[in-house]
């Protein structure tokens, strides 16, 4: 009986490391972990102001609706990084206005205060277009893409170093210097280490990611 017993209980641990090997991301052949499943938002946590901005649709996250942010709370690197290099699709719609950061941390409501936003934004308002750190090193006045298409995103951070590319040119390269002072109001914006989250500007604007991919650097 013993015996039977205990092969029960080996085979109930095999299944259970079995469970859990599939529900933790493995990385691709180039060290990219997946940060999104392309049907949910599992291992993601919005902010309690207007949850209902973001959903998923055609295997992207929409973002459409009144301001809220959407904070990775998955298990890739328990949600923590600090030297990454980051791949998300983007697509925007006319007037959209969106932002990626990092270096964050969840709060309820509110633009994040802590880490840094690299804008995206081809036709709205705001002068600050897509592949500019927002505040800190922007892109001015001309998107180098377009609304309505597809285009990727990367984001670079090693040690005190910031790059953003879009569709593989360099837009912004960022270093930070040692007596580095946050822009005025935004004194979280300084390197560290945190989550990746995703922006809900406001009620008009509309925007989709997807194949959200991170591989964590060396210090």
């Amino acid at each position: 009986m013993f015996k039977s017993f205990a092969i029960a209980l080996a085979l109930l641990f095999a299944m259970s490391a079995s469970i859990l090997a599939q529900e933790i991301p493995q990385p691709d052949a180039d060290g990219f972990y997946s940060l999104f499943n392309g049907k949910d938002l599992t291992g993601w946590k919005v902010n309690r102001e207007n949850p209902k901005t973001f959903s998923v649709v055609d295997g992207a996250i929409q973002v459409f609706g009144p301001r809220t942010h959407a904070f990775y709370d998955g298990p890739v690197g328990n949600h923590n990084f600090k030297n990454f290099h980051l791949k998300i699709d983007a697509y925007t719609f006319p007037k959209a206005n969106s932002g990626i950061y990092f270096h964050t941390q969840y709060q309820d409501s509110g633009w994040p205060s802590k880490g840094f936003e690299c804008q995206v934004n081809q036709t709205h308002s705001d002068a600050k277009k897509t592949g500019g750190l927002y505040a800190v090193k922007d892109v001015m006045n001309q998107s180098p893409v377009k609304d309505n298409e597809w285009y990727t995103y990367d984001i670079i951070v090693q040690g005190k170093r910031v790059i953003i590319k879009i569709n593989g040119q360099t837009t912004c390269d960022w270093t930070q210097p040692d007596d580095w002072k946050p822009p005025q109001g935004m004194a979280g914006r300084a390197l560290d280490s945190g989550t990746i989250a995703l922006q809900g500007h406001d009620p008009e604007s509309k925007v989709l990611f997807k194949n959200i991919r991170i591989k964590p650097l060396a210090d």
